[in-house]
């Protein structure tokens, strides 16, 4: 029989688990080459023989998915497997009359295929966009169930070194962190379980990754990455939604899918949102889950310390929920306007690939994202926070950037979590839950 040759298309996540999960061992299919997107630096490595398998012994190549065409011209591709996350339909289905165009099939895994059993519970919470609130979410679950049980969290994949040193991280300090070369991006996701004193698990290799949890806790803990849906079948299914981007969950992939799959859906952020959308999020919810209980959860935001008012401010986001989740604020700007800041525009202070992250995203005006891929990105976000001519900088990131860059203005930070009868309803939800598996 001849193998059919497949290109998988991702952004060094989803794509390397799909590749791990169904085709690594599979004599049916031969992968020619990943293509990269997104995330910068990681095309024209490899994806390592190491972690590729007996079929692979030289590796398999990661290419630009600009170049796809001519990839499955020359390569004799039979078919593209889409799989990466946070895209709008539009968008998935321009690639896909690429890859028809060429001559090859286009192809999206779905669960029955990449969804790994665990042995232990497993709570997984998803999202419809990135920045949607998420992280907050999985943090407030994994404080609520450590109280009775040992917990670990496993992260969606961000593996932007060392593949083969990376296949199977653990994090339980900042010297974990610090060993791993983590970037602006994994320490915001880490940092906050190390926190409460937890232990939170990523890499490269999930099923590796779940076994090594599974030896040290009694529940599990899925913290889904962008809009993408859980590498592990779980037993608690929990999706969360934004208001302030009304129709987004019936409009990007897969984040409808983790909508569809929901027990739990949760509608976060409806402080700051206006009711009509609120409504036509939980309708558009309904419509497609009606089995799904739904929880409005607010989001609010505290200033850490020192005083704003009056003061130009450089406010800084998470990345990711600015560039790709294409929110034009997050919790720094709320926190600013509530507290009366004079919020200054960070566009003319920008350099190197914060410019150009500027130009992409042109939605952007009057907050910094923090970005931070690698060393040389996180010297250009370092230089830009210099060079504003700011007062005082309002960092609403998950970490203390000053553990990573060296700021030279006074840094106070903006914290968020989930509102307080939100928690209640949210607590009901794990009790029920721990009945049910524990």
């Amino acid at each position: 029989m001849t193998k059919r040759k497949v290109l998988i298309m991702g952004a060094a996540g989803r794509d390397f688990h799909n590749f791990n999960v169904f085709y690594r061992d599979n004599e049916d299919y031969e992968v020619v080459a990943f293509t990269a997107t997104q995330i910068p630096d990681i095309a024209g490595r490899k994806y390592p023989a190491e972690l590729a398998g007996r079929l692979y012994p030289q590796g398999i190549p990661i290419l630009p998915e600009e170049q796809m065409p001519e990839i499955i011209r020359d390569r004799g591709v039979d078919e593209v497997v889409f799989a990466y996350s946070d895209v709008a339909y539009p968008y998935v289905m321009r690639r896909a009359a690429i890859a028809n165009a060429a001559g090859a099939d286009f192809t999206m895994l779905g669960p029955n295929q990449v969804m790994l059993k665990p042995s232990k519970p497993l709570v997984a919470i998803c999202a419809a966009r990135t920045g949607c609130g998420k992280s907050q979410v999985s943090r407030k679950v994994f404080e609520m169930l450590s109280q009775k049980y040992k917990v670990a969290a496993i992260r969606h994949p961000m593996p932007y070194g060392d593949l083969v040193r990376q296949a199977v991280q653990r994090f339980a300090s900042y010297d974990d962190l610090d060993d791993h070369h983590c970037t602006i991006e994994e320490r915001e996701e880490y940092e906050p379980y190390i926190d409460m004193g937890g232990v939170v698990y990523a890499g490269v290799d999930y099923e590796r990754i779940l076994r090594e949890a599974e030896k040290e806790a009694d529940v599990i803990i899925w913290d889904g990455g962008n809009n993408d849906f859980a590498f592990y079948r779980p037993d608690l299914y929990i999706t969360i939604v934004d208001p302030h981007r009304a129709g987004h969950e019936l409009a990007y992939y897969p984040g409808e899918v983790n909508v569809r799959m929901a027990d739990v859906v949760i509608v976060n952020k409806v402080d700051t949102a206006d009711e009509k959308d609120i409504q036509q999020v939980e309708n558009n919810v309904k419509l497609v889950n009606p089995h799904a209980s739904i929880i409005r959860a607010e989001s609010p935001v505290t200033i850490e310390d020192g005083s704003i008012r009056g003061k130009k401010t450089l406010v800084i986001e998470d990345g990711p929920t600015l560039t790709h989740g294409e929110m034009r604020y997050g919790a720094g700007i709320v926190a600013a306007r509530q507290a009366g800041a004079e919020v200054i525009d960070p566009r003319p202070y920008a350099t190197g690939s914060i410019k150009q992250a500027f130009k992409k995203y042109s939605h952007l005006e009057n907050v910094l994202p923090a970005l931070g891929y690698g060393k040389k990105q996180v010297k250009e976000l370092e230089d830009t926070i210099n060079r504003a001519e700011a007062e005082v900088v309002l960092s609403a990131t998950p970490i203390d950037l000053r553990r990573v860059v060296n700021v030279n203005k006074p840094l106070v930070r903006v914290k968020y979590g989930v509102g307080s009868e939100a928690a209640k309803k949210l607590q009901q939800v794990l009790s029920d839950f721990e009945q049910r598996h524990l």
